[in-house]
Order: structure tokens, then sequence, then C-alpha cells
């Protein structure tokens, strides 16, 4: 592997760059004070420009004179939605209105709307590029009109029914003039149009009026000729003829029947009387015979007589005989007289029979003939119905034409809306405003001579500064760590632990890793081979997997673990899986030494994501040995080329430190050869490398690269080479 030098890191001294704008402050006043002084001069050389608004609420109106009906169906009709007032905001800006004030304005004789004909410098060139028409090609209307729609800002205000017109003009006289102007030509155009409907309304209802009248006339006489012939005589304006005729029949035999009865009942308490004897003075057909009372008072006259001499005179005496033959005779005239009567009352029961006998026959005939009627009836109401309804359509005609004549004259049909708002004479200009554009022009200068000054001082590379390597702390304290683990590394002298990989090479039935001795600390001189430039290596292959191999122990490890901080400070994503069998470095990187590891998610014991934990000293990733039997672990080896799939689609590195792992142990790891293989040997051993070279090679994996001490073990590896 050739050396890469890497470039020193840099950092912008801000500090710097505000000791240059400081120290260029008065050349950026100056120019700051420039820049005001030429915008005051311009905002000064500017034409003013002066702006007025007239404002309109648009509401339903009636006429003054109207009457109170015909002023509630005006004012309480429904209210103007969002898109009514949008349609009159359009209206205002209709090319006709326009054309209208520019007319009665003589618009067209002011040089201020000749201004798009004469142009400015910019607007010549675009037009001798032909990017633009040339404005004096337009017909002079159209160039008014133009300028006109320019200076022209027609809106709703938001929330409400009023309608703003805002108008811009070098004469504040004009800028006045024209949004009121504007304003009455609206409300003359809108007045005119009702007016137009109101007259159209008259012309079209003058014919339709005159026809329906004849419509009208001949369908009333239709239904006069069909009731003549059909006798469908009315005598009110409900009933006809026969339907009067038959009330009235039955009326009549109601009134004879009891009459009828009445007499009866009287006949019957006349005989009653008579047969048993009893006084009939309490019937009031006897009590109201003249003859009766005459009889009854002659019969009182002669009983007194004939009490007073029955106290004088014997019963044989002849003058009470002569006076009772009287009395005889006398209730003898009363009997005759009651039969009289009886007779009497009995026929005018007869009488009574009789009338109603007659009455039933004529109501049998008079109903036959209203059955008759009926039938007749049902042509003459379809008739009338057609009557009625020319009559009222005839009628509402009649209405509307009144109420549109009425509404003939020009004050008759307001506008349905009205000013509320009249523009006046603007005494201060709308543009330029002096003061903000001298502020804004300073401010922006300001900001930009400080921004050009700061871009020239990056420019040069004096705000630039190299970046002191002793500012992170946590490269210093992972520094000392290996230094501290290289050191106590020869006195512990750890045993070679087998790799987790010689599990599976050992079921496969293949020799063993042999036990050796660990190395001595590796050297810190930079060099080719050094972990810095195995970093830089790494950063720069596009190899994703990085598969290392510590053959003499931890020491190795330990060199692994540097190189995967140190590609994590270089800002790689990087994540180092511990295949190792002594779990070194998960002892160096993670917080909890029993945490879930790659053994643990082999025999399915804990979930792909609780297996990855943060370094402790750095924003690598690490995933530990874990708590599993490694036996049982290593059955689903063949699983773990998915892991390592699936880790390089998410992170740019995957570091696997096998230890002390063989040929046939990684190729169990490794799908394709796109991978990178690193011996870590932090104290060359020639025997080791050359014979791990040989095997790596002759096993097809042509990037094997070395990751050594110093300039010693370099001649070494000539020698060996």
């Amino acid at each position: 592997m050739s050396g890469v030098v890497r470039d020193q890191d840099v950092d912008i001294d801000l500090g710097q760059l505000v000791r240059a704008v400081w120290a260029r402050r008065l050349r950026i006043l100056t120019i700051t004070l420039a820049a005001a002084g030429v915008a005051f001069a311009g905002a000064k050389i500017i034409s003013p420009q002066y702006r007025s608004e007239t404002r309109i609420l648009i509401e339903p109106r009636a006429p003054a004179f109207a009457s109170t009906q015909q002023a509630s169906d005006a004012g309480g009709g429904p209210l103007m939605d969002e898109l009514n007032i949008a349609s009159q905001v359009q209206l205002l800006q209709s090319a006709d209105l326009l054309k209208k004030v520019i007319n009665d304005l003589k618009l067209y004789n002011l040089p201020e709307f000749e201004d798009a004909a004469n142009g400015s410098a910019m607007s010549s060139i675009l037009v001798k590029l032909h990017l633009k028409k040339n404005p004096i090609e337009n017909p002079p209307e159209e160039r008014v009109i133009d300028a006109f729609v320019e200076r022209l800002q027609v809106y709703q205000v938001p929330g409400s029914r009023v309608i703003g017109i805002n108008f811009t003009s070098k004469d504040p006289k004009l800028a006045a003039a024209i949004p009121n102007a504007m304003a009455n030509v609206y409300l003359s155009t809108q007045s005119g149009a009702k007016l137009a409907s109101n007259s159209e309304a008259t012309r079209w209802l003058e014919p339709e009026i005159e026809n329906l009248r004849q419509k009208v006339s001949e369908a009333e006489k239709k239904v006069a000729e069909y009731r003549t012939n059909h006798g469908l005589l009315q005598t009110n304006g409900t009933t006809t003829f026969p339907t009067q005729q038959l009330n009235d029949i039955s009326a009549e035999l109601t009134r004879v029947r009891g009459d009828k009865a009445n007499a009866e009942a009287r006949a019957q308490a006349v005989r009653n009387a008579l047969s048993s004897g009893e006084a009939s003075d309490t019937l009031p057909d006897i009590m109201s015979s003249q003859a009766i009372q005459r009889l009854k008072a002659t019969e009182s006259g002669l009983q007194s007589q004939i009490s007073d001499l029955q106290t004088s005179l014997l019963n044989s005496h002849p003058r009470l005989k002569s006076l009772r033959a009287q009395l005889s005779d006398i209730r003898g005239q009363i009997r005759q007289e009651t039969q009289k009567i009886l007779a009497s009352i009995e026929n005018e029961a007869k009488v009574a029979d009789l009338r109603a006998s007659e009455l039933e026959r004529q109501k049998d005939a008079v109903q036959a003939n209203s059955a008759r009627a009926g039938e007749d009836e049902v042509g003459l109401n379809a008739l009338e119905r057609e009557a009625n309804a020319q009559r009222q359509l005839l009628e509402t005609y009649l209405v509307r034409y009144r109420e549109a004549a009425s509404r003939a004259d020009r004050n008759s049909s307001p506008a349905d809306a009205r000013i509320v708002s009249r523009a006046i004479e603007p005494v201060d200009p709308y543009f330029p405003k002096v003061v903000p554009i001298v502020v804004v022009a300073a401010v922006a200068t300001l900001i930009l001579s400080a921004i050009v000054t700061m871009l020239a001082e990056l420019f040069s590379g004096r705000a630039l500064r190299a970046v002191d390597m002793s500012r992170n702390a946590v490269k210093a304290e992972m520094a000392a760590e290996d230094r501290e683990v290289a050191q106590a590394a020869p006195a512990a002298r750890r045993l070679v632990q087998p790799s987790m990989l010689a599990v599976v090479t050992e079921d496969d039935g293949k020799d063993g890793i042999e036990e050796t001795a660990a190395a001595e600390e590796a050297p810190e001189d930079d060099n080719e081979f050094s972990i810095a430039s195995v970093a830089d290596y790494l950063t720069g292959s596009r190899a994703p997997l990085a598969i290392a191999i510590s053959p003499t122990g931890d020491n190795g490890s330990a060199a692994t673990v540097a190189l995967t901080r140190m590609l994590a400070d270089a800002g790689r994503r990087v994540v180092l899986i511990d295949m190792t069998g002594s779990g070194y470095p998960t002892e160096l990187m993670a917080e909890d030494q029993t945490a879930l590891g790659v053994t643990d998610l082999l025999c399915g014991e804990a979930a792909f994501g609780d297996t990855i934990h943060g370094d402790r000293l750095s924003d690598a990733h690490l995933i530990p040995q874990g708590q599993s039997d490694v036996r049982r672990a290593m059955r689903g080896v063949d699983r773990l080329s998915l892991l390592l799939d699936a880790l390089a689609a998410a992170y740019d590195v995957v570091v696997v430190e096998c230890g002390a792992a063989d040929v046939a142990g990684v190729s169990r790891l490794t799908r394709s050869r796109d991978v990178e293989i690193i011996l870590s040997l932090p104290q060359l051993e020639e025997t080791i490398f050359v014979t791990l070279m040989t095997e790596f090679q002759a096993a097809g994996y042509q990037r094997v690269v070395l990751m050594s001490g110093g300039q010693a073990d370099e001649q070494e590896l000539g020698q060996a080479a």
C-alpha cells in the first residue's frame, strides 16, 4: 500500500475577520456615506409620485320614494358574496370603463401618459434586441390605457364589501380626480344598467300584456258560452241554479214534513181529550177558537146562575130546569165546535202530506237535473281554470310593468353601491420616501462592505488557522489508552485466544490456530503502514467491508480499535464487530461489558437493533462479542454474511475484528472478494506476515493491507519481500 499524506485541517478565525473589518472601518464608513449620499441625490432627482384612494361599498339599494315593500325587497335581499365582489373589482378595471374615464378627463392630452412611447434606455435596448415590442407601434389609445393601468390599483378590502381604487400620478390633483371619476362612472354604469334593464322589461311586457288581455277575454267568453249552452246559470258566486233549486226544495220539504207532524200531533191531542171526556181547556187549538171562548163564557154564566138559584129553589123548579137545559145545549155546542177544530187540524195534516209528496217529486226531478249539471261542470271548471291562469298571469305582468315603468327615470334606479370615501388631493408624495431610501441604502452598503472585506480576508488565507490537534480531548484520551494497553501488553503477556471463527474451523475438521506470544508495543512513528495511513486508505477505498486479523493477540485488536476511532473522527460512519476469542475490543469500547452482541444475535436471543452500541470514547459504533455460547452461535455463521450486507448498506465502513483467524474462517464471512484484509501487526514478525500474505493471496484476496509499527519494521518487511 502506498503511503497517503493527509492535508492539514484548517478552521476559520472569527476574531481575525472582526479585526479585518475594524481595521478598514474608515473605508467602510466612507463607502457607506457615499452610498447614502447617492441614494439621497437619486431620491431627490426622481419625480415625486402622489397616490390617492376612493372607496366604494357594495350593497343593494332601493329608490328613496319606493314603497315599504319594495324597500324591504331591495334592502333585505341576499348580500353579495366574495365572487360578486371580485366581479365588481374586475368591472372597475374593464377597458370600457377606463376608456370612459380617459375620454372624460382628456388624459390622452397629458404627457404623463405618453411616457410609455418615449421609453427608457433599458426599454430601448430590449426593443433593439427584439426582446420587447416597440411601444411606438401600439395605437395611441392603447398606450394611454397601458400607462393608466400601470398606475391603477383596484382591490377588495379584506373582510368587507368595500372596494378600494388607488391611482398614482405625478400631479396630486390628477391622483385625486381619477379615482373619483372612476367611482362616478362605475355608479353611473351600474345605474344605467338597471335603467336599461327596466326599459327592456317595459318594452318586452307591453306586447305580452296586450296578447294576454286577448287571451283572457277569449277564455272568459268561452266560459260564459259554455254556461249558457248547458244551463249552468249561477245564482251567486259559488253555486249554480240547479244546486240552489235543490237546496230550496230540500229546505221546504223539511219544513212541510215538520208542519205535517205538528198537525197530526195536535189532532191526536184533541181526539184524546174528546174520547176521554177530559177538559179541553188546556189545548191551545181549542182555546184559540173565538166560538169556544164565547161558549165557555156562556157556560160559565149559566153555571153561576144555577149555583145561585140552588140556594133558594128546589131542583125541580122550572127555572132551574130551564137553566140546566141551556147549560146542556151550550156544552153540546162546545163539543160540536171541538169536532170542527179537530176536522180542521186533520185537514191541515192532509194538506201537509200532499205538499210533502209534491216536494219529493220535484226533488227527484231536480236531483236528476243536478247530476247532469255536475257532468257539465267538469268542462266548465277546465275553462274557468284556464281563464283564471291567464288572468293571474296578466295581473302579474301588469304589476311588473307598472314597477318597471315607475323606474324609468334615472334617479329611480340607484346603483347597488355607494361611495363611502372620496379621494382627496394628497399633500405628501407616495414615492420616493427619502429617509427610508437613504437608511436602507446605507445599511445595505455597510453590510455588503463588511461581507466583501471578510471574503477578501478568507480568500487571502489570513483568516484561516491550523486546527490544534490537542483540542480534541477524546483523541488524547484514546491515544493515552492505546499507549497504556500497548505498554501493559508485554508485562501481562496475554496468550493468543483463538478467534470465534476457529470454532467453525474445528467443526469442519480443520486445524486450529496456534497460540503465540503477544507482540511488543507498536512504534508510534508515522509511516505508510501506520494506523493513520491505513485509516486514510480505507477512507478512499470503495470497499465497505474491512476484515482485521490480529495474529499476535490483543495488541493487534487494540490497534484495530484505534483505527475504528480514527475513522469515526474523520467523519466516517463506522461500526466494529468483535469476532475475537478474548473480547478485547468489547472491553476497550463498550460501556457495559455484558452488553448483547453478535453471539446473542446469531443464537436468536437478541434483536438486531439491540446489539449495536456506541463507543464510549468516539462516535463509532460497536457490536460486542455477546454473552451466548460461541459454539452454538457459530452454527449460524452463514447468516453472518447477511448481517454484514445489512451493515454495509447503513455504514460507510464495517470493520470486523477477527483476532487470530485464518483464511478458511475469513472466507466464510465474505460472499465476494470486494473486501479489505488488514493484517494488524503492531510489531512486525516476518514469518507470520509472509505466511498470511501467501495464504490470502493464494485464496484470491489481492487487497491485503499491513497495519504495523515504525521504520525498523519497514526494513524487515522489505527484506522479507
